[in-house]
Parts: C-alpha cells; sequence; structure tokens
C-alpha cells in the first residue's frame, strides 16, 4: 500500500509539473530593402512578410511574421520569394538563402534584393536605410546628386563620374 501510495505520488508531481516552453526562436517581422531600379510587389520569407517597396527603397521591417532562433546556427535558410513586376505582369522569382550570421537576438528579417536577383537575408535591430544596418542602404546610381564625385585637380572642381 505504501509502494502504490509513492506511486501515485511521484505522477501525480510528474503531471502537475509544467512543460518546457519553447524560447529557442521568435516571431520576427520582415522588411524588404530594395537595392534595384524596379518596384517589388510583394517578398516573403518562409511564407511570412509581404509588402511593397519602390525602387531603391529602404524601411522599417513592418510586416508580419517569421520565425527566427535567437542564436545564428550555420547552414540555416529560408525560402524568399519576392514579386518584381514588368508593367502588368507579374515575375514571381524564388529563391533558398543563407540567413547571414548575426550576434544579436531579438532583431526583424531583412530581405535584400540586388541585381540579377542575388538576394541576401540578415536579422538586425535597425531599420534598413540605418547605417548601423548590417548591409548599406541603397543608393540610387541613376540620379546625378547620387554618383561619386571626381575632383579635377587641374582646374579645382568637382566633377560627376
Amino acid at each position: 500500500m505504501k509502494k502504490l501510495l509513492a506511486l501515485s505520488a511521484l505522477l501525480l508531481a510528474a503531471c502537475s509539473t509544467q512543460p518546457k516552453v519553447d524560447d529557442s526562436s521568435y516571431g520576427a517581422s520582415v522588411g524588404i530593402v530594395n537595392h534595384t531600379a524596379k518596384y517589388i510587389y510583394s517578398a516573403s520569407a518562409d511564407g511570412g512578410g509581404g509588402g511593397h517597396m519602390g525602387a531603391w527603397g529602404a524601411g522599417s521591417a513592418n510586416v508580419c511574421c517569421v520565425m527566427v532562433p535567437l542564436k545564428w546556427r550555420p547552414g540555416m535558410t529560408v525560402v524568399v520569394r519576392w514579386d518584381m513586376p514588368d508593367g502588368s505582369k507579374h515575375i514571381y522569382k524564388e529563391k533558398i538563402v543563407e540567413v547571414e550570421k548575426y550576434d544579436e537576438s531579438g532583431g526583424s528579417l531583412y530581405i535584400h534584393i540586388f541585381p540579377d536577383d542575388e538576394v541576401r537575408v540578415v536579422v538586425s535591430r535597425y531599420s534598413g536605410w540605418s547605417s548601423t544596418h548590417p548591409i548599406p542602404a541603397p543608393i540610387d546610381f541613376t540620379s546625378q546628386s547620387n554618383l561619386p564625385k571626381m575632383i579635377d585637380l587641374e582646374n579645382e572642381r568637382e566633377t560627376g563620374i
């Protein structure tokens, strides 16, 4: 009888223990950073995201969500899907992209889209246009005001490239 009572107490204690909460990942907002001269109608990582981004655009991550591990692991990938229309025709593209190493958790996931369908993915607490974001913000080199300057030493004046 004592054995049965001890076994019952042990089982009751085991059942009353709270299950362990999986806090190894969190829901991160998704942001788009467009390093091209084309409009992005939408972009997502592992199905999370959306939103629009104009040419050469960067902003805050304000579309919900994708699950991100608290700690970066080598070989982490996400499936990035984006729509970069040509006129009224939607052009969908998809790529498996490795998430670049991050040291701080709690950031948002940013999808960076470059010319020739190059895609980079970072996790950062800083907006895509911030000088502290891991990848520099896009620069519109089609605008004369953003072209690098050269100094004409002979005439002592700046010239565009």
